[in-house]
């Protein structure tokens, strides 16, 4: 039983081609959400299938950004490095948003991150 409704449930078929979710919720409006939320975990999935080629991620890419564009600063001359300068900040906080977004502690997470860089162990 589900709640007060009789379901029968199915196991056991072949290759696993059927599957069935039953999503319940305490209205309409949060029963969208978690048919939104339902179907974008399967697309990502099927995505993930479809292509295994994966990248860094959790701000790996924009240290990695950061720190290209700040070894270039000192070649450039003018208001244009220090437009640099503030974009690698900007590249910069990605990594402390998504720390705190996650509930993480994200100096401890982007200073270990930005030493991992800085040592050379982040090209990998």
């Amino acid at each position: 039983m589900i709640g007060e409704d009789k379901v029968i449930r199915f196991g056991g078929c072949k290759s696993g081609q059927a599957c069935t979710l039953v999503l319940r919720g305490a209205s309409n409006h949060v029963l969208d959400e978690a048919e939104r939320s339902l179907h974008d975990a399967i697309c990502v999935l099927t995505q993930t299938l479809k292509e295994t080629r994966t990248i860094c991620g959790g701000g790996c890419t924009e240290m990695l950004m950061a720190q290209a564009i700040e070894n270039e600063v000192p070649h450039v001359a003018g208001k244009a490095s220090l437009a640099m300068e503030a974009f690698c900040k900007a590249l910069r906080q990605m990594p402390t948003i998504m720390a705190d977004n996650a509930g993480f502690d994200s100096n401890q997470l982007v200073t270990e991150l930005r030493a991992a860089h800085n040592s050379g162990s982040g090209d990998r």
